[in-house]
């Protein structure tokens, strides 16, 4: 009987700027070309290279884990309502509208608003399918994520599924 052995590999999963510094510097030490090199770059990966990023190396609290429905980073005060979200930005702040999920009636929320958040919602959820349309960052189906419009509060819970 022989001895086998089995083993599978896999391709690194990296970012846009990962694959690109890889790239280039494999062509700095000739073990490719620049041709090469360029089909080293998934294309459908260079969005992300248009859209602002936390800094990786910034030390940051992550306060829940959701879905990346739509990429990029933002920062501003949280808001409930698409009316909140508008007479904030009136008064030039910068806001997140977080909603338990989002419909129709909150286009004019979103629209004013950097980012979103649900606590609801996949890839084809409205907050996704018009975050990605308007060029915004949405996180959705935040695990454990309730929203209190009412009292303005947010909650999320550990552990929760």
């Amino acid at each position: 009987m022989r001895n086998y052995i089995y083993y599978k590999t896999r391709s690194g999963k990296r970012t846009a700027e990962s694959a690109i510094k890889v790239a280039v510097d494999m062509v700095d030490e000739g073990l490719i070309d620049k041709n090469e090199a360029l089909l080293r770059v998934p294309a459908d990966q260079l969005g992300q290279l248009f859209h602002p990023m936390i800094d990786p190396k910034a030390k940051v609290k992550r306060l829940g884990k959701g879905l990346g429905a739509s990429p990029g980073a933002a920062a501003g005060k949280i808001v409930f309502t698409s009316e909140a979200a508008e007479e904030m930005v009136e008064k030039k702040e910068k806001v997140i509208l977080v909603r338990m999920e989002t419909s129709p009636e909150d286009i004019r929320g979103m629209n004013v608003a950097e980012g979103i958040i649900t606590a609801k919602g996949g890839m084809t959820s409205h907050a996704a399918v018009v975050a990605r349309a308007m060029g915004k960052p949405c996180v959705s189906g935040v695990e454990g994520l309730i929203v209190n419009s009412r009292r303005k509060t947010f909650l999320i819970r550990r552990g929760s599924k």
